[in-house]
């Protein structure tokens, strides 16, 4: 039998062509520490993406070509340590343990209780900050309920669940959210001002932690998303914000690994722990690679109380359609807050699963970037002479192009490319737009409802 091939750079997943058209790509994660499985050929996935973890924590990820005859454990073994020795052998020597030379098949030997990344979650949760989440949605309660289950999963001990329904159509979130039982308390309120950041300044006012963490509806927090952010916060009490790894739920569809592909919502980060301020290492006004993703972000309630919430002229709902977290991370920098990137605050994401849909979240994209820029200039005008000095990068920027597996269409990345040069052109016009639309929704609202006609 052939010996499969693990295809290298994780941060990037390939359309894979089978007779022709895309192969969907399989998602797991395997626990490095425990004995490998088979992975059995299922007749449809001709690759696998496989996340590692070393004691839970996230340290790499790897795709890998599955046969007919699927991978047996010493096979998988194989391919997964051409992939992690690197973060492995990294860990072990900062546990002070001797490099392992290979992935056993009933994985690797490293006691728990002496090792660092277990330890020193053990001391931040048993002092563990009591934590709100918000999570924002709009009619789709199926898609909610999932993300809700996994939030029931979370191994942490103190939290509160606040779900704002923006603009809602009816009552099935709200019988949902209402139907919670368990220790967790769940809290529904309505935000009928419609947009995201107008829903995410409604839920802030309503928590009641002094860490403030949000994530989509279409997100699935792993088991200990929690800690891991509270881990991140536990590094300095000048962390305004902890971000985390977000990686694919599936990768069915062409749609999904193109967004993979460009990116995902992780851009580069990948599974490496930073740390930014307003001096460095990147530059607050220049956020690509992005300091972290909106489907995973906590704040220190101190830190959005400074920045004053979510700009309600950016983001999804309004006609800038995106910037808003890119926004607040920017401004928390330069508050003179930290910004910490955690990857073991792994949270997993739902991509578009259609290309149309694709191409809406990409130009949406687009509008928001340039639309960031025009409410930094607002919000922080005396930034205009640095980000003059940053003019030569962003040039190009412009100037660059997607770039995708031989097997993507042409024509799509061509006109994706037309779509993101022109949503770049669009943004700041946009942005003033929705400023004018916002002013007049929160005039509306200012009104008392006996004086309004």
């Amino acid at each position: 039998m052939a010996m499969p091939v693990a295809i290298s750079h994780p941060d990037a997943v390939p359309f894979p062509a089978v007779n022709g058209g895309i192969s969907p790509v399989r998602v797991m994660e395997v626990e490095l520490t425990e004995p490998l499985r088979t992975v059995c050929y299922d007749g449809r996935h001709r690759q696998v993406w496989v996340l590692g973890r070393l004691h839970t924590e996230p340290i790499g990820a790897c795709l890998i070509q599955l046969g007919p005859e699927g991978l047996n454990p010493g096979q998988l073994s194989e391919l997964l340590w051409r992939e992690l020795r690197t973060p492995v052998n990294e860990r072990f020597a900062a546990a002070g343990f001797s490099r392992p030379r290979a992935l056993p098949g009933d994985g690797l030997a490293a006691g728990p209780c002496a090792w660092p990344f277990l330890r020193r979650r053990s001391e931040v949760l048993a002092a563990a900050p009591f934590i709100s989440v918000i999570i924002c949605t709009r009619d789709r309660p199926d898609q909610l309920a999932t993300c809700l289950r996994h939030l029931d999963r979370q191994a942490y001990p103190r939290f509160e669940v606040v779900v704002v329904e923006n603009v809602p159509d009816g009552d099935a979130v709200r019988t949902l959210v209402e139907a919670r039982r368990g220790g967790v308390p769940y809290h529904y309120l309505t935000e009928p001002r419609s947009g995201l950041s107008w829903a995410r300044n409604t839920g802030i006012t309503a928590a009641s932690g002094e860490i403030i963490a949000f994530l989509d509806d279409d997100d699935e927090p792993d088991s200990h998303w929690l800690a891991g952010l509270a881990c991140g916060f536990a590094r300095g009490d000048d962390i305004g914000c902890v971000t985390g790894l977000v990686v694919p739920a599936r990768l069915d569809t062409p749609a999904e690994q193109l967004f993979e592909h460009l990116g995902g919502h992780s851009k580069g980060r990948g599974f490496e722990l930073a740390t930014f301020s307003r001096h460095g290492p990147q530059s607050p006004l220049y956020p690509l690679p992005p300091f972290g993703a909106g489907a995973n972000m906590a704040f220190r309630r101190e830190a959005l109380a400074s920045i004053g919430g979510f700009d309600v002229a950016l983001g999804a709902g309004t006609p800038a359609l995106a910037g808003a977290d890119t926004l607040a991370l920017t401004l928390t920098l330069l508050a003179g807050y930290r910004i910490t990137y955690q990857p073991a605050a792994l949270m997993w994401h739902h991509h578009r699963r259609d290309l149309d849909g694709l191409r809406r979240q990409l130009h949406g994209y687009s509008v928001g970037l340039t639309a960031y820029y025009a409410a930094l200039l607002r919000h922080r005008p005396g930034v205009f002479a640095d980000l003059l000095k940053l003019a030569p990068i962003a040039t190009g920027y412009l100037r660059g192009t997607m770039v995708a597996p031989v097997a993507a269409p042409p024509d799509l990345l061509a006109a994706l490319n037309r779509r993101h040069r022109r949503g770049m052109l669009m943004g700041p016009l946009e942005y003033v737009r929705s400023m004018r639309t916002q002013a007049r929704v929160a005039a509306v609202r200012a009104v008392p409802p006996k004086a309004r006609k």
